[in-house]
Parts: C-alpha cells; sequence; structure tokens
C-alpha cells in the first residue's frame, strides 16, 4: 500500500477520541509500509523490527506530529513520513531500553520485550536498523520540495536523538541511579531524554508545511518543551499509581531501581500539581490561535490527564 494515497483527514474533528484513533491507524498503515516484510532476508532481523515497531503504544509522538502538522497546515504525505519516522526512532529507543546492559525490563507495550522474544544480539540490531530508517525514509521523502526544508527535518531529528537530546539524556539517567538529584537536574535530564523528541516530533509535524510560518514554529516549540517535560512528571505518577497491565509495562521498575523520578523528588500531589502547571504552560503560547490549534490543546489535555 502507498501511504501517499490515503484519504485526506479535516484539521478540524469534533471528536478528539475518533481524530486520536484515526492518526493511530493511519501510523499503524504507514510504518507496516515502510517497515521491510519478514519474508526479505535478514528473514528473523525484519520481523524482530516489525515485531518492536508495530501493533502497540498510544502513538503519542505521532499524533503530536499531526496536531502540529495541521496547526500548520502542513502537508499531509511529508507529516505522514515525519510520524512514521519519530516513530521508528521511539521504537528503536525502547528496544535498547529494555535490554539487559540498560533498564533490564522484560515487558513492552504488554508483549515481551524484543531481547525476550528474541535475543540480545537481535535487539541490538533492531534497534540499529530501526534506527537509520528513520533518517532513510525521511531523506527519500519526495513529498518534500525543498532541499533545505529536507535538511532542516533531518537534522531536527538527529539532534534530537544523539548525544545531545535522547542518547544523551540515556545516559545521564543511568549515571543517576541511586542518586538524590535536584528538581532543576532531573528536568536536565528529561528536557534530553523524554522531551527532546517530543519537541523534534512537534516540530518535524509544523516544519512539514510548504509555507512556514516563524510565528506558529515559535508556539509549537514553547508548547513542546512545556508538553515534554508534562508528560514525563505524568509517566512517573504512573509508575507509581497505576499497575502492570495498565501501563503495558512493569510498574514501579523506577522505584525497584532506586532511580529518582518526579514523586520521589517532589512527592505524589507535588508531582501532580506541576503536571497541571505545565499543561498551562504548553497551553499559553496558543492562546491566540483558535480553531487551528484545538488538536494541540486537546493533545496537552490527554497527555497532562492520562490515567488519573
Amino acid at each position: 500500500m502507498n501511504p501517499t494515497s490515503f484519504n485526506h483527514i479535516p484539521i478540524l474533528m469534533t471528536d478528539f477520541k475518533a481524530w486520536a484513533f484515526t492518526i493511530q491507524d493511519r501510523t499503524e498503515k504507514v510504518l507496516d509500509h515502510l517497515l521491510p516484510k519478514p519474508d526479505i532476508a535478514p528473514q528473523r532481523l525484519h520481523e524482530a523490527m516489525r515485531y518492536s515497531a508495530l501493533g502497540g503504544g498510544k502513538r503519542v509522538r505521532a499524533l503530536l506530529v499531526h496536531a502540529a502538522g495541521e496547526f500548520c497546515q502542513a502537508n499531509m504525505h511529508t507529516v505522514d513520513i515525519a510520524a512514521a519516522a519519530v516513530e521508528l526512532i521511539h521504537a528503536y529507543s525502547l528496544v535498547h531500553d529494555d535490554m539487559p546492559c540498560m533498564d533490564d525490563d522484560d515487558l513492552r507495550r504488554g508483549k515481551p520485550s524484543c531481547h525476550k522474544q528474541y535475543d540480545d544480539a537481535t535487539a541490538l540490531l533492531v534497534g540499529d536498523a530501526l534506527q537509520t530508517l528513520a533518517f532513510q525514509i525521511l531523506a527519500q521523502n519526495e513529498a518534500i520540495t525543498n532541499p533545505k526544508q529536507q535538511l532542516d527535518m533531518i537534522n531536527q531529528l538527529a539532534v534530537a536523538s544523539g548525544s545531545r537530546g535522547m542518547a544523551g539524556g540515556q545516559a545521564i539517567d543511568l549515571a543517576s541511579v541511586g542518586k538524590a538529584l535536584s528538581q532543576t537536574e532531573l528536568e536536565h535530564m528529561h528536557i534530553h531524554k523524554t522531551g527532546a523528541l517530543i519537541r523534534a516530533a512537534a516540530l518535524l509535524g509544523a516544519k512539514s508545511s510548504d509555507s512556514v510560518d516563524p510565528a506558529r514554529i515559535h508556539a509549537v516549540d514553547q508548547y513542546a518543551q512545556s508538553i515534554g517535560l508534562a508528560f514525563q512528571v505524568v509517566d512517573d505518577i504512573l509508575d507509581t499509581e497505576a499497575d502492570t497491565a495498565t501501563l503495558g509495562k512493569t510498574a514501579g521498575k523506577d522505584a525497584e531501581s532506586n532511580k529518582p523520578t518526579y514523586v520521589t523528588i517532589l512527592g505524589l500531589e507535588r508531582a501532580k500539581s506541576l503536571a497541571q502547571e505545565l499543561y498551562e504552560s504548553a497551553l499559553a503560547p496558543l492562546a491566540t490561535f483558535s480553531d487551528e490549534a484545538t488538536r494541540l490543546k486537546q493533545l496537552a489535555q490527554f497527555i497532562t490527564q492520562r490515567g488519573f
């Protein structure tokens, strides 16, 4: 199936859940099309890549790409590719994060993590292959006719994924086990580990537009910085309050591993207050925009209230 053959999704839809389901389904179809088929050699690697990237998760980052893309009236085919690229990077990070040398978790998205379903070596290669595929599809996206725009999008995702972004945040996380961090130090870690890719997701959606509006790009950037931190605060709260079946991963893993979290540093009630403050901070730069910012606003509410 060619992802460019999908029907256009209207910018304004009355029901957020229906919109989110449509985007999730659309993203799943695009990923299914872009990932190598399991009967292509090397079959085991391709099977494991599809196992790790398909059929799970809320696709929050893809929703962010699409919401920001709609806000900036972006080319939907470019948005599809950008959303798939972000989801591939996210999937790679989860595969590596679950490995014994990292967080050593046996469960992901309600099923055995990649290294448990296959083996450590396969999981390592799966992460590598998913990461490189993300950049390949951005580089090959013919819907982007402006080479400068395309390079900017590739650079945005690369920085967010590397040592100054997600990988660097993971390194800080591993070095922080058993340490008492301040709130500022914890925020620094999560701005990189979690926030960088969330920020990139929103900006890639915005930059998928053929005519980039600097005011809207700035609003999306400010929104994404706040919602990226809010996402992690809520994750820490859910790790304390939700069960394994709800999370789709091992509940209480951070506490068991003696990792600093917003809950351990601030306490549960203050962490919930912080999530609300970050939600309000995310909405502030969108205040001057009307219906075209609806999806971004609704998504901020979804991110900060999931599980509460």
